[in-house]
């Protein structure tokens, strides 16, 4: 059975599918890439587009191709079918659980991974360095709380059988 981890921003352009393609590298080196897998999504994405040149090329230097990413906007069934959903800032937390409050025990802040509260940035707009302080962010938090989020998944796999 495959655990559904499903990251989420604001546009599913930038944040969102850098965390999915780090965790989805992290869980191939692992050779568990058949038991986790990650998605993404935004609360209010930018529907079918791909993800910014900035956010490819900077995911392109660590051998990570985004180019066939495209925006989608998150919904019941990409909740429902999520393990564990692990969301950018604190103002997604409060709206997927006020939309969804059945699945707020899925919801976690991506910040939780250091055991602090704290948004991660968007650098949507912004020029390439703010990309790579994001992705660097990004990559060190799934690095070292792959192991956490894994355990996350699996907990509330438990928690709906």
């Amino acid at each position: 059975m495959k655990h559904r981890i499903l990251f989420v921003c604001t546009g599913n352009i930038c944040r969102s599918p850098m965390a999915q393609g780090l965790f989805n590298a992290r869980a191939a080196r692992a050779g568990e890439d058949n038991q986790f897998i990650a998605e993404s999504a935004g609360t209010w994405a930018l529907v079918d587009q791909p993800a910014t040149g900035y956010a490819i090329d900077t995911m392109a230097w660590r051998g990570i191709d985004l180019s066939q990413h495209r925006g989608q906007t998150v919904d019941a069934r990409l909740m429902e079918s999520a393990s564990t959903i692990i969301v950018m800032t604190r103002s997604h937390y409060e709206a997927l659980s006020a939309e969804f409050p059945g699945l707020r025990h899925k919801l976690h802040l991506m910040s939780e991974l250091r055991e602090r509260t704290f948004d991660v940035a968007d650098p949507y707009g912004g020029p390439p360095d703010e990309y790579e302080s994001c992705a660097n962010l990004l990559e060190d938090l799934i690095e070292n709380g792959y192991d956490q989020i894994k355990a996350w998944a699996l907990q509330n796999h438990s928690r709906s059988t």
